[in-house]
């Protein structure tokens, strides 16, 4: 027992001269266990600093250009003209019809109506007229002599007059028996067919003109002012084809419903076998601003939501700038996007922006950004 006493009483000792007696150990220097912790700016490339305390912001200086603005506009192909030829006079279909999808050149029969009594009526009509003429002469001559009144001399001119007349659409109506085409076009549809009854007014058939092919949308009220006609335009149809042309038509009223304004493009005649209907992405260039091509992973938002990038000023402090995306950049050699709201050459936070805040110091010399 004397020895667990003694034991006992030696631990008791011991721990109450540690809790007592000062630390003899040599209290570690705090400037040489911590490190300060600073934020540094370096150029995209560049390898990270030796203190893995820093902060690393990447940087890049963005030099402002001129960018020419663009307005996205969604439409789609349409045909420059596309009509409904209708017969003018009545009659049965005598020859087979023009096949859908022919390619007719100005004046080409589309459908052919039987003659039947018309030519007779132009005979008919010829041979009144001849005897009119001999008529009427032969009035003048009496008149000249005093032998012939000039009442007479009128009701016989009037008599002639009206031969020519009764001529001129006896052989209308002859040559109206033969539906051509109004323009160099395609058949699009085929109304009718052979032994068929046409009325005057019935269609015959559609005649499709494609060349040139347009491209028609619709553009926002505060857009239209920035277009002008003339303006070049980029399209890129639905099925993949890309298409330029240029602009040819701008509306002046708005629609009631949209309030937006009808635009036309004619398409450059070298882009050929174009379909009516086709869904379009239309890009129209608009007036020239001054812009700055920055990475899109750049873009942040301030503490009220808006959009902007942060950017290092002369005096190494950071700073927020509000920006408006006006454009991008599919290019795969200089990807971005083109921003408004940054004046001149900056130099702009790319990567690191959300680890600092407007106000804050960083380091660096910007001897790069020169």
């Amino acid at each position: 027992m004397k020895n667990q006493h003694v034991v006992s009483a030696g631990i008791l000792i011991t721990v109450v001269l540690w809790m007592v007696i000062p630390q003899s150990a040599e209290e570690p220097d705090e400037s040489a266990t911590s490190t300060t912790s600073t934020i540094m700016a370096v150029p995209e490339g560049v390898s990270l600093g030796e203190n893995p305390g820093d902060f690393i912001v990447r940087a890049a200086r963005i030099d402002q250009q001129t960018y020419g603005k663009k307005i996205r506009v969604r439409g789609r192909t349409q045909a420059f003209r596309h009509v409904e030829v209708r017969a003018e006079q009545a009659g049965r279909i005598v020859s087979e019809p023009v096949m859908r999808g022919a390619r007719v050149s100005e004046g080409d029969l589309l459908c052919e109506i039987a003659v039947d009594d018309r030519d007779s009526n132009l005979l008919e009509a010829k041979s009144r007229l001849e005897q009119a003429e001999f008529e009427y002469t032969a009035s003048q001559d009496l008149q000249d002599r005093g032998l012939q009144s000039d009442v007479i001399v009128a009701q016989l001119k009037a008599a002639l007059e009206s031969s020519k007349a009764g001529v001129a659409r006896a052989e209308l109506a002859l040559k109206r028996t033969k539906i051509v085409a109004p323009f160099d076009g395609i058949v699009e549809t085929r109304s009718v067919e052979l032994g068929d009854l046409l009325n005057a007014g019935t269609v015959c058939a559609s005649v499709l003109d494609d060349s040139p092919m347009l491209l028609v949308g619709l553009v926002p009220e505060q857009d239209i002012g920035s277009l002008s006609i003339g303006a070049r335009v980029t399209a890129e149809l639905l099925t993949g084809q890309h298409i330029t042309g240029t602009v040819n038509y701008l509306s002046r009223a708005a629609e009631n419903v949209s309030r937006s304004y009808r635009i036309e493009v004619e398409v450059d005649s070298s882009f050929e076998d174009i379909r009516q209907g086709i869904t379009a992405e239309i890009m129209v260039d608009s007036a020239d601003i001054q812009a700055h091509l920055i990475p899109s992973s750049a873009l942040t938002l301030d503490d009220s939501g808006l959009i902007g990038v942060k950017t290092i000023g002369a005096n190494n402090t950071v700073e927020f700038n509000n920006v408006e995306i006006v454009g991008d950049n599919t290019s795969t050699m200089n990807p971005g996007i083109w921003v408004t709201g940054l004046n001149g050459t900056v130099n702009l936070i790319t990567l690191g922006q959300e680890v600092v805040f407007p106000g804050q110091q960083v380091q660096s010399n910007f001897d790069w950004s020169r």
